[in-house]
This record gives C-alpha cells, structure tokens and sequence, in this order.
C-alpha cells in the first residue's frame, strides 16, 4: 500500500519537471541534450552549435518528448545566444528554435531551408512543426523581409510573420534595432497562449528584462500543429559563409512563465578571432558573392512572372478572415488553369468551375463573382465568415473565398449530381426523377429555409430560390445553394439607385413596391419551386414545342384547381406513377405560398408542417380584389405576370431561367 502510494506521488512529480526545466549553461548536460550535426557542448558548459563549418547543419533537442494535452497548449520558453560572424561584414544563415514531432532531420537542407526542410517538403501540412527563426541572410525565394529578422514558421521556412529583429525600450518608448550577428549575447522569449490563440515574441540585449511590448504577437492556432508527443530544441545551418552560434541557457515551462536566469551561472562566450582572408579566399567570396547575386537576380525575375500570375488582392483588413481565405495559386492548380473543361455551369454571378485541392485533393466548386465596391468586398466577406458557419445537412457547404483583382472566388462543396433543373427539365428519360425522390427533395429544400429564417442565431434570406439553385449530392439529397449571396448586390448598389435581386416568375409582387425582400418573399420563391417540381415545367415560356404560346405555370395550375382536376397539372413524364395525396398537397401548397398577400402565405415552420401532415393545408380563395391589385385566374393573368411585369420595367435582374448553370446562378 505504501508502495502504491509513493507511486502516485512520484508520477505526477516526473509529469511535472518534463512540463519545466531551466539550464543555466549545460555543463554537465552532455546526456541531458540530443545532439547531433556539429553541436557540441563546450567545457565551460556553452553550446555551440557551428564552429565555422560552411554548409554544415547542428542539432540539439531536449532528449525526451513533450507532451501537449489538447486543451493544455500553452508553453512559455527563453534562452539566451550569440552569432559571431567567422567573417567581418558576411554573415551565415540563423538560429532557429524548433517544435517537431521528429528528431530526425536527414533530409533536410541547411542554409535559406535552416537545416529544417527541403525543397519538397516545404509548406507540406504534414510537417507539424512550429519555428521561431532568427535569421541573418535574406532569401528571396523563401519571401524573407531583411538580412536581419525574427520569423514565425509554421510547417515551412516562409515566414508566416517577421519582424525587423528589435527590442522595446520601456525608458524610450521606442523599439530599438538589434543586430542579430553582433557576436553579442541576447535573450529571446517566446510564449504561445492557447485561451487566447496567439503567439508572441520578444527580444532584447543580454541583461535587459523583457520588454512589455513584444516584437511580434500574431494570432495563430498551433493545435493543428502540435501533436501529443513533441520533441523541442534548435537547429542551425550554414551556406558558403558562416557564423559561429552559441546558446548559453533555455529555460522551458509549460504551466506558465517560463523560469528568468541566474546570469552569473551563464557561461561566457570564447574571444572572437576572425580569420584573416588571403587573396585567394578574398577572390573566391568575391566570386561567390557575383554568383549569388547573379542566381538571386534571375531567380528573383522567375519568381516575379511566376507570382504575377498568381497575384491576389489582400488587404490589412482581411488578417481576420485568414482562415476562410484560400490561395489564388491553390485554386488555380486546383481548376487546371480554370481551364473551360472544368467549368460547370454560368449563371448571373459568373463562371462555376469544378476542382481538386491540390493539398487534401477535395473536389469543391469555385464560383467566380465579378465586384469592384471595395466597401461592398469589405461586408460581404465579413458576411462569408458568418455564411460559413451554417451547418445543415441541405445546405450546400461554404467553405471560403479568394480575392484577385476584381473577383471574388467563393469556394464550395462539391455535388457530384449537379442542379435539380437539369432533372426536371431534361428530355432524357435516364434524368426523370421519382415521386419518391422529388418529394424527399421538397422537404429538404423547406428544412433548409426553416433553418435560414428561424433556427440559426440570425436571420438569413436567400432571396432566389428554384430549381436551379437546388443541388443534389452523391445520395440524390437537396442541397440548397447561393444562401445569401444575393446581399452582394445590396452592396455594390448606388444608393440613388433600385436594384431587385432575384429571378423573373420566382419575384414576390410587393417587392417590386418596396424592394425589401422578407421571409414571406422566399416563401413566395419556394411556391413556384413547389410548382416546377410538381409540374416538372418552368415558371414562364413555352414549355413544350408543340405549344402555341408563353403562358404562367401558377395560372394554369390554379386554373386546373378551381376546375377541380388539379392532378392534371403534374409532370406527364411521371406517367402518373406519384403519390395522388403527396401530389395534390404539393400543387396546393404551392397555391397557396404564391398567395399575392404576404399576409396570407405560411410560414416556412407552417410549411414543413404541412408537407409533414401535422397542419391542415388552409383553403385556396376562388377569386382575389382586382382593385387592390391582387388578382389571379380568370380574374386576369396572374400572380407571376403581376411580378415579373413590374419587376422588368425599370429594375436590374439577374434573369438565368434558362440557365445551365450546375451550381446556383
């Protein structure tokens, strides 16, 4: 029992110290540290990490894995170095603090990829290492700011954000510019706060405390990075030139700030000797150098071509949408060029094109939407961000967006079996859907404007709903598309003038007298999709060749119901295999959404209640006041002339009836 006990004591006690540790100089460290490379520990118990060695990598990690506890993140480390260049005026590559899941960096390149990565697998998201760079060489292929910076790296040797290297005055209330390579000695801190999502980091001279203003403090998630098991230390490479690096403490903690140094215990650093350069080695870094620059200056005209066309359009302002924002370059690979081959459809916002992720090799749909209010691109991806975090299982998901020049690209989830139109208005008889799977997809698309207009933490309107907005993934569900995007236009709009957002023969009439679309204006769309699905025709126009003239579904449905033989309204290409119950409520239920008082119609809670029978269909009015401006039947032409007529006089539409478009407009 005793021996139990003591147990549960000691675990608990060795948990802590691998979650903290301070090294005031490492003498006698040799079997506490993994090294390996040209690291050594130095009697007088100072790390050396290069000892002028061009071309060289070292390595020093503490020997045992950390452990990072999903909701436990959090770290806080420091460690005090120096960089003394072999070389007066040149300067080698940097020093790098390093969180991985692997010691084993065989394979890795040194100098401008840090003895870290390599050109193949750099940026790779199966990395999982997080870095804090202090670098001396700027490389422009890898987007460095300056030859003389501190870097934040994430799975790749560009710089997620970086920073001249400097330190925060407290005295002078100004930040003060540090020379990384001085050869003298400095302290870095560095904390990551997982409550709050950010990292930060500071710098300053050896004997200074740390500043109160952080060089760098950027928010960034790490718990995609950070596995269960992580190894933490420093890596250090060379090119042609080098520097000597050395560490003369690290203190780590896990639980809070990480522990300040005994400075009188910190080891000192060896006297500087620089070699002296004879002619030939004089002429050789000349040669050398000349070689550099002529390699930068053509790599730097590659890069440029290559990155103008990859050139995206970003603003300060968008820093918190980085999540949502996909790269142009990614999309790009990702829709082959947005080759023609890949294009799924046009509708009024433009171009809809399939794709592959290059990284996770999802299928998505990029949507191309021409805008140029710059006030207008500020709301409406704000509105992306909030349009994302819908979740229902009819809704197509919205997964970000991209800008360049003066497109957005709206990025989607892809559904392999297109638009629903393409089902109902084919006349191939492989395409014509059940009775089964069109009644399945009505309650779906009206579970999904229940959600939009009464479930979710806001109020969101779709203001175009039909058939072609109505996508079907692999398992033949509804998914309903272009949720809210119609606000785009609300934005570009000159307020001098009117713009009515929506499709001719889906508008609800009063919204050609407000032009404020409402909750009873998308129910008013979802009555003639009840109609197209039912009646497997189109709202307006001729529907069949051998048809004399244009004429208005909802007109001829009603006509067919005051007759009393409204089955007669139901698509022939069924052959009258349906549900006559399911049927009949359907072609009602449209009736009665297009009902000209918005008063009048149901609401979309009501509408899921009836199509689930758990509400009794209201009656269907004979006749409608003329002199009010409502009229329908024989008592004039109809519901959807009224919209459609005023709607066109005088207002913008994006009118795509016709449209072959695959995902929405």
């Amino acid at each position: 029992m005793n021996l139990v006990f003591l147990i549960l004591l000691i675990v608990p006690a060795l948990a802590h110290n691998e979650a903290e540790f301070i090294y005031n100089g490492f003498q006698g460290s040799m079997n506490k540290l993994h090294l390996y490379g040209m690291a050594k520990i130095l009697p007088n118990g100072l790390l050396q990490m290069t000892n002028g060695s061009v071309s060289k990598t070292s390595y020093a990690f503490y020997p045992h894995p950390i452990t990072f506890k999903p909701k436990h993140l959090s770290f806080s480390t420091t460690f005090v170095f120096a960089m003394v260049p072999q070389v007066p005026l040149h300067s080698g590559h940097g020093l790098v603090f390093v969180i991985s899941p692997s010691t084993n960096f065989q394979h890795a390149f040194p100098a401008a990829y840090l003895g870290l990565l390599s050109p193949t697998t750099n940026g790779n998201d199966s990395n999982h290492i997080f870095a804090i760079e202090l670098d001396t060489v700027q490389n422009v292929d890898v987007g460095d700011i300056n030859g003389n910076h501190v870097g934040i790296d994430v799975n790749s040797v560009k710089s997620m954000y970086a920073a001249p290297a400097a330190y925060y005055s407290d005295k002078d209330n100004v930040n003060k510019t540090l020379l990384l390579n001085s050869g003298k000695r400095m302290q870095i801190w560095i904390d990551y706060d997982h409550n709050e999502l950010l990292v930060k980091v500071a710098l300053a001279p050896f004997h200074h405390s740390k500043p109160s203003n952080f060089l760098l403090s950027k928010p960034i998630d790490l718990s995609p990075i950070l596995l269960g098991s992580m190894y933490i230390g420093f890596t250090s490479a060379d090119g042609a030139v080098s520097n000597d690096h050395y560490i003369l403490g690290w203190s780590w903690n896990q639980s809070g700030r990480a522990q300040d140094f005994d400075l009188s215990k910190l080891p000192s650093l060896p006297k500087i000797k620089h070699q002296k350069l004879d002619s030939d080695k004089l002429a050789f870094i000349i040669l050398f150098i000349v070689f550099v620059l002529l390699f930068l200056m053509i790599s730097s005209a590659v890069f440029y071509f290559r990155t103008k066309k990859y050139k995206e359009l970003y603003e300060a302002w968008e820093k918190q949408f980085a999540q949502q924002r996909f790269s142009y370059k990614e999309l790009y690979v990702a829709t082959k060029g947005f080759r023609d081959s890949e294009v799924l459809g046009m509708g009024g916002f433009g171009k809809v094109y399939k794709g592959v992720l290059p990284s996770s090799k999802a299928e998505v749909a990029v949507k191309q939407v021409s805008h140029d209010s710059k006030q207008g691109v500020k709301e409406f991806v704000a509105e992306i961000s909030t349009m994302r975090r819908l979740s229902h299982r009819n809704l197509v998901p919205l997964l970000g967006y991209c800008r360049r020049k003066g497109q957005l690209l709206l990025i989607y989830e892809y559904m392999p079996n297109g638009s629903l139109d393409k089902f109902l208005f084919s006349k191939d008889e492989k395409t014509n859907l059940s009775w089964f799977l069109r009644f399945k997809i009505i309650k779906g698309v009206a579970s999904a404007l229940l959600y939009l207009h009464e479930e979710w933490e806001q109020v969101v309107l779709h203001r175009d709903v039909k058939a072609s907005n109505v996508l079907l993934d692999a398992e033949m569900n509804a998914r309903l598309g272009d949720f809210g995007l119609a606000r785009l236009y609300d934005h570009n709009n000159d307020p001098r003038t009117t713009r009515v957002v929506g499709t001719v023969g889906y508008i609800a009439p009063e919204v050609s007298r407000t032009q404020k679309p409402t909750t009873s204006t998308d129910v008013f769309s979802f009555g003639m999709f009840l109609l197209e699905v039912g009646c497997g025709r189109r709202p307006i126009g001729k529907q069949y060749e051998n048809e004399a003239e244009e004429f208005f579904l909802s007109d001829w449905v009603y006509d067919c119901w005051k007759n009393g033989e409204i089955l007669r309204a139901s698509d022939p290409n069924m052959g009258g295999d349906y549900q006559e119950k399911e049927m009949e409520l359907v072609l009602k239920l449209g009736i009665v959404c297009l009902h000209p008082k918005t008063e009048e119609r149901p609401t979309m809670r009501q509408v899921v209640q009836m199509l689930d029978e758990c509400a009794t269909l209201p009656d269907i009015p004979c006749e409608y006041d003329v002199e009010s401006g409502y009229f329908f039947g024989e008592s004039g032409r109809g519901i959807t002339s009224l919209s459609s007529s005023t709607v066109t006089v005088g207002f913008s539409l994006t009118s795509s009836t016709n449209s072959v478009l695959q995902y929405g407009r």
